[in-house]
């Protein structure tokens, strides 16, 4: 059954829509969109490379952009890896071409830190690994507020730098008709109308519904086997944690696909 659909079709500022096919990043840039990599420093040097390897056989006039779509960290044992090479990867991109999205687990490691006692639901949801990564001993079984306060306090003088990138993090980045966001969006409200939850943990109605039309999501959040490709949507998350897989997406006239494995 449809969780949603409107009377009119609505287009990405909620007027009523024009039909248009095959929506497409703007004409001057070629984005390369990376999957949830959680914590898997290994997969994202490969994807490094086969991405930079695409870049060169694939040189023209058009900007190269990189977006990353959330949750680079939790649940593989790598996360503070994975922060130091992106982090370092920005720092010597001068043309500023590499955006990196929040994730739902980025904004649960920083709800964690902000009141450790209310949300120490992180630490079960991938936050045991984050910690472990940064050297500090994580926590075994029940936990006491003080002890919470504790480690709290520990992870965020251990994470430094990697604490401000991460609360520095945009929810959503556009190019021409493709809009990129970790969770995808809520197809019941314009994309000038996003709520941080839609965008971050996701609606149900978003995996059911045609979308909005003339605009494509992009997103990750949601892991399965292989691709999820409909005119309205590209999931790119193949839970690379567990399966070993890191999956992007070429974005220009077309969409191409490119996995690396451990």
């Amino acid at each position: 059954m449809s969780f949603f659909r409107p009377k009119r079709p609505l287009n990405s500022d909620g007027g009523e829509a024009e039909t248009v096919s095959d929506p497409k990043v703007s004409p001057d840039e070629r984005i390369y969109a990376v999957g949830d990599i959680h914590g898997r420093d290994d997969l994202l040097l490969a994807m490094f490379e086969a991405i930079g390897n695409d870049i060169t056989a694939h040189s023209d006039n058009r900007v190269a952009r990189l977006v990353f779509l959330g949750d680079l960290i939790d649940r593989g044992d790598h996360s503070r890896n994975v922060l130091d090479v992106i982090t370092k990867t920005i720092a010597a991109e001068k043309e500023n071409n590499i955006i990196c999205l929040r994730g739902n687990h980025e904004q649960a490691l920083l709800d964690f830190i902000r009141d450790p006692l209310v949300k120490r639901g992180w630490l079960q949801f991938g936050g045991l690994q984050t910690i472990g990564s940064y050297g500090l001993t994580a926590p075994r079984g029940r936990t006491s507020d003080a002890e919470l306060t504790r480690i709290r306090d520990e992870l965020k003088q251990a994470m430094g730098p990697h604490l401000d990138f991460l609360s520095t993090l945009p929810l959503s980045f556009r190019s021409g008709d493709v809009f990129f966001a970790h969770a995808g969006i809520d197809p019941a409200r314009p994309l000038s109308d996003q709520s941080e939850r839609a965008l971050l943990w996701g609606k149900s109605s978003f995996l059911t519904e045609d979308g909005l039309r003339g605009v494509r999501v992009v997103h990750g959040h949601y892991d399965s086997a292989d691709v999820v490709s409909t005119p309205g949507r590209i999931c790119v998350d193949l839970g690379a944690y567990y399966s070993g897989c890191l999956c992007a997406v070429r974005l220009d006239d077309e969409v191409n696909v490119i996995k690396v494995t451990a």
